[in-house]
């Protein structure tokens, strides 16, 4: 691994984010931590939380610089490298499906650190009247107003850049796929047909601008290709004024109504003759739309790209917890024993028998709607954590008890070492094949603790996770697309994480490579 560029780069990182919220810009996933404390907003916690919260930025920031100081300096200072730690990267490398399977997962975690430029309503950039904005990237809410539209009801309204690039005088880059992955509805799509051609059965509808579905302007019944049954038409302001019957793809005599302004004959010149299938969330995968909608009306495939954000986000706040209180109560029972190790025993027996599930519904019930909403993933990360990291003391005090009794161990505290020393400069270095080839195993764990809690509702409503897209596709077994997009994306994730795992285990075995045999 080159230390020295990605330190550089999270360097460069932390101090980007800091210059860009100080001239009033968000960065892709470098400006997180700002980003957290904006969405708190005026939320009022106990004190220490509150102070956290509106400095998550500088943490953030701070944390990203010294983890790229450490590692710069670590390599500059550090003589040549240890040949067991060659090999097992050599033998991981040998490895391809697990080699392979973390190269897609590292290309998977930097495609969904690009955050608004792939996927978000906001248009990157937008010209207007010589002057360019970049509304995705600034930390003020553009308005319809700054755009020059004076309508009182539209003015203070945030514009839909969608329709925005339609409209002369404006250039308008959107991103990859211009949709939130919630609150950003699709209420309907239609797909162009040929019912004669395709032997169509089901309603065919003429639109006034195929850009709106939802406003029909005459639509017919089909059965086998052929008109059938009841046909309606309504005026541009949505009032119904024809209708009609067909007989065998024939018009009824006599069964035409006409109600509205005008002639019929006008009226029926309003649109073209193409026709649409026109279907309401969920809608059915289709050109514009790939994987559909949900019942909700979101873009499937935007949801997918932030359910996995969700579980990377997760990730790089989960295993950092678990490990660094894991693996500092781990090797202190482990190695000073006696009534510290019974007393954290207990406290992790009585953790351990306390109901995670029922724990999760009482805290999600207690907290008020508007912290749920705007922290309540990491409310749940946090929760999850709170029980994660016991698992790891119990290897931790296991290794660290076998590593104390070897002569290692005991010249270090012949010739002085301290026990800070001894613990994390002898004994931990000496455990890390049981950390790196956990890790790939505990991020498996996340991901479908995580599913599981949102498939029961206990994640945020707008928060996209894979599990409210699985449970929607069980709801609506008529809608294939929706279990099939969230079941694939699951299980493939898990696969590679999976394989990466085995690699890993396998690659760091300590029968094959250690320090001291």
């Amino acid at each position: 691994m080159k230390k020295i560029p990605i330190g550089i780069s999270l360097m460069v990182a932390a101090a980007l984010s800091v210059v860009a919220d100080h001239f009033g810009y968000r960065v892709p996933t470098i400006s997180w931590g700002y980003n957290l404390t904006a969405s708190a907003g005026e939320l009022k916690l106990f004190w220490p939380l509150n102070r956290l919260i509106e400095n998550m930025g500088q943490l953030t920031a701070g944390v990203l610089f010294l983890v790229g100081l450490w590692l710069v300096v670590s390599k500059l200072t550090a003589g040549p490298p240890n040949p067991v730690t060659l090999r097992k990267v050599a033998r991981f490398k040998s490895i391809k499906r697990g080699y392979y399977s973390f190269l897609i997962l590292v290309f998977l975690a930097g495609f969904a650190a690009l955050d608004q430029v792939v996927v978000g309503k906001e248009a990157l950039a937008v010209k207007y009247d010589g002057k360019w904005t970049f509304p995705a990237f600034t930390k003020v809410l553009e308005k319809n107003a700054d755009f020059g539209i004076t309508d009182k009801k539209l003015a203070p309204l945030e514009p839909n850049y969608r329709d925005l690039k339609e409209k002369e005088g404006f250039t308008v880059i959107l991103p990859l796929r211009p949709y939130h992955p919630t609150q950003d509805r699709v209420s309907a799509l239609g797909r162009a047909v040929d019912p004669g051609q395709h032997d169509y059965s089901g309603l065919g509808t003429r639109l006034f601008d195929p850009a709106d579905p939802e406003k029909p302007h005459l639509r017919f019944t089909y059965r086998k290709g052929v008109r059938q049954g009841n046909a309606q038409g309504w005026d541009p302001d949505g009032n119904r004024v024809y209708q009609a019957v067909y007989d065998r793809g024939e018009l009824v005599p006599g069964s035409e109504e006409w109600t509205g302004a005008g002639s019929l004959a006008e009226f029926m010149a309003l649109s073209k003759e193409q026709e649409y299938d026109v279907s309401y969330p969920p809608s059915e995968p289709q050109w514009s739309f790939p994987l559909g909608t949900t019942p909700r009306g979101d873009d499937v495939l935007a949801y997918l790209y932030a359910g996995l954000q969700v579980n990377f986000k997760a990730a790089l706040i989960f295993i950092p917890l678990i490990y660094l209180i894991g693996i500092t109560v781990g090797l202190l029972m482990g190695f000073f024993g006696g009534g510290f190790d019974l007393v954290v025993q207990r406290i992790i027996e009585v953790l351990s028998n306390i109901p995670f599930l029922f724990l999760v519904i009482i805290v999600t019930l207690g907290v008020p709607p508007q912290y749920k909403d705007r922290l309540g993933f990491y409310l749940i990360v946090l929760l999850l954590a709170a029980f994660g990291w016991m698992g790891m003391t119990n290897l931790m005090r296991t290794a660290a008890l076998k590593e104390k009794a070897r002569d290692y161990i005991a010249a270090s505290r012949v010739i002085g070492a301290g026990v800070p020393r001894i613990l994390f400069r002898h004994l931990l270095p000496n455990t890390v094949a049981i950390l790196v080839t956990l890790v790939p195993f505990s991020i498996s764990g996340l991901i479908l603790s995580l599913t599981s809690l949102d498939y029961l509702g206990f994640v945020p409503s707008d928060l996209a996770s894979w599990g409210k897209l699985l449970k929607d596709g069980l709801d609506s077994l008529s809608s294939p697309w929706l279990v099939s997009a969230a079941f694939v994306s699951l299980v493939s994730l898990l696969v590679l994480v999976t394989f990466v795992g085995e690699a890993v285990r396998e690659a760091f075995d300590p029968k094959k490579y250690t320090y001291y045999r």
